[in-house]
């Protein structure tokens, strides 16, 4: 048995970090149910190329697992309020005024279910912000990411929309907890979740860093801000991370590249050292790792416990089974095909649903039909 089998999620979220944390309860055994305006859907719908049998790859990314309902939120307010009462959670990522004016205020909605889990994905808490929209790209600037990602002075941010992920994680871990209170009170509560607060908390060991010296941390691009080495090297045929993380490990290193005397130098003998003296290191190494391909530094570095690996294109990725098994799941999709796509990588969610993601509106007379003939028990 599943997790979450027996509850039921009405999805009212678009985009990525509600639909990311609703695939994944679907996963997790959830019944998910994708409410989408009528005509229109969910905006990731258009959001391409690449279209594969007229969807997009990231609808198709993140929408595994649901049952689609097309329905107009305004003048089909009493289906609305049946799918509330017989839902266990709610998500959505409404501005806070928009949805006062649906009348999906917390308030409200638990008036009508005082058993909900109420999940409200926002760009900012509560405050000046609040009712701001807020898109990735944008929090990542806005809540610090960007001043640490990238190299020199340029700033850049993530390939992948990675606040709306980590998100997508903190919206699945509070409908955990709340969902296990409720277990306990017979109480549903609210959770709210923000994307600034998500990239502010992602912040860790950096932002600990400067709330302690005041200092602004440097961009550092494959670097870590304070171990060295660690980071990307350039090798023979490509780049090789290598991550030594205690000075045992650096010890090893210098054993490997052939260089022993470097770990009894002063400047390289300690970490703190070798973060001072880092361009003189880093530079020394650099001159070492273009003598070989990176296969052959992989290889005679992890036989000395010293963490290292290729900097992978996503074909080497999705090629090596040492990194994919078990998350790639083959989904059957009636315009799309046979297609391989990544499942919720928590053990308690596999297998994966099977389900596609929803055409629009695919599914609504069914689940009309089932809010008419069933009665409500929650």
């Amino acid at each position: 048995m599943k997790p979450l089998e027996g509850i039921r999620v009405l999805d009212l979220s678009r985009i990525l970090a509600g639909p990311l944390a609703t695939m994944w309860m679907a996963d997790l055994g959830a019944e998910v149910i994708k409410v989408e305006r009528p005509g229109v859907g969910d905006e990731t719908r258009r959001w391409g190329p690449p279209f594969v049998g007229g969807e997009s790859a990231y609808f198709l990314a993140v929408n595994r697992g649901k049952r689609g309902v097309a329905l107009d939120l305004k003048s089909q307010r009493d289906v609305l309020i049946e799918l509330i009462r017989r839902a266990d959670v709610l998500v959505h990522n409404f501005l806070p005024r928009t949805a006062a004016k649906l009348g999906l205020a917390y308030e409200e909605v638990r008036s009508l279910n005082p058993r909900i889990v109420y999940v409200a994905i926002t760009g900012f808490p509560k405050g000046p912000y609040h009712d701001e929209p807020g898109f990735d790209a944008l929090i990542q600037a806005m809540g610090g990411l960007m001043a640490i990602t990238g190299e020199g002075d340029r700033p850049v941010k993530v390939g992948v929309a990675i606040v709306d992920v980590l998100c997508a994680w903190a919206a699945l871990a509070g409908t955990l907890a709340a969902l296990f209170v409720r277990e306990r009170t017979g109480e549903g509560s609210e959770v709210p979740v923000s994307l600034s607060t998500c990239s502010v908390a992602a912040l860790v060991n950096v932002g600990q860093a400067f709330l302690l010296t005041g200092e602004e941390p440097k961009m550092l691009g494959t670097a870590h801000p304070h171990i060295v080495p660690y980071q990307a090297f350039p090798a023979a045929d490509g780049l090789l991370m290598v991550a030594v993380g205690t000075d045992a490990q650096f010890r090893a290193l210098c054993d490997a590249i052939g260089r022993p005397e470097l770990a009894d130098d002063p400047r390289f003998a300690t970490n703190p050292a070798r973060v001072e003296h880092r361009e003189e290191l880093v530079g020394l190494l650099s001159e070492i790792f273009r003598e070989r391909p990176r296969r052959e530094w992989t290889g005679l570095l992890r036989e000395r416990g010293i963490p290292a690996g290729p900097v992978n294109s996503l074909a080497e990725l999705f090629g090596d089974p040492g990194l994919v098994d078990g998350l790639i799941v083959e989904v059957e999709h009636p315009t799309v095909g046979r297609y391989r796509t990544v499942a919720c990588p928590l053990p308690q969610a596999h297998p994966p649903s099977p389900l596609p993601p929803p055409r629009l509106g695919e599914h609504t007379a069914e689940v009309l039909r089932d809010c008419r003939t069933t009665p409500t028990t929650r």
